[in-house]
């Protein structure tokens, strides 16, 4: 049996999703934030040096990232299944490029604008917190809402007319992409549609459902 080492409102929850969707045996391990940082637990690291969650355990083998448990799971029990596109398939290119954009291009920026909020929020002398509002509000003024705005119009735009990201199958393009859809519906005003019906797709999704049962429900603020 694989072993899912999940943090609480994490990435692990699209891992758990694809392993529902390949009817794959695991146990999953559900670890709480530390109350003051709100990062993973230093018990996670007697299991990976990195002490980061997702991890995933095949039979003594522990896998970090979620990117790279995407593909090993894919390559060693989905090759088979519709959730990768074959390399002659139109669709491939799409795939790969779904696959490494999530965490390569829009995830950054959704870490980036969580951190500035952090920032904000976190206790300072008084008269270091308005050196340090301007500082974030300049970079979010010049640099991330409009980086925001671009790449969330962008994908908002492929998923016009689209069920799924490559058509009206879900595949591992969709685990992938859907963490930061559901980061940016919950940190952005911006009006996306279309990325909120696919959400709503996801989260109607029997297999995410019974991922949900055994990591919680992702709830991101």
């Amino acid at each position: 049996m694989m072993i899912l080492y999940a943090l609480q409102q994490s990435r692990a929850h699209r891992i758990a999703w694809l392993l529902e969707l390949l009817g794959l045996d695991y146990r999953a391990e559900v670890m709480a934030r530390d109350a003051e940082t709100a990062l993973a637990p230093d018990s996670l690291r007697r299991i990976h040096p990195l002490g980061k969650s997702p991890l995933l355990d095949d039979n003594g083998r522990v896998l970090a990232e979620s990117g790279a448990i995407v593909e090993y799971l894919i390559s060693r029990y989905g090759q088979e299944s519709a959730l990768k596109p074959p390399t002659n398939n139109p669709a491939y290119p799409d795939y790969l490029f779904w696959l490494h954009y999530a965490e390569g291009s829009l995830m950054p920026l959704l870490v980036m604008s969580l951190v500035f909020q952090r920032i904000d929020t976190r206790p300072m002398p008084f008269f270091v917190k308005p050196v340090a509002r301007k500082i974030t509000d300049g970079v979010r003024a010049a640099f991330l809402k409009p980086q925001l705005k671009q790449h969330l119009a962008f994908v908002e735009s492929q998923l016009a007319g689209r069920t799924w990201l490559l058509g009206e199958t879900v595949s591992a393009a969709d685990v992938m992409m859907s963490f930061p859809l559901q980061a940016a519906l919950s940190r952005t005003a911006l009006d996306l549609p279309h990325i909120a019906a696919y959400v709503r797709r996801i989260e109607a999704d029997p297999a995410w459902q019974r991922a949900e049962k055994r990591l919680g429900k992702l709830e991101l603020l």
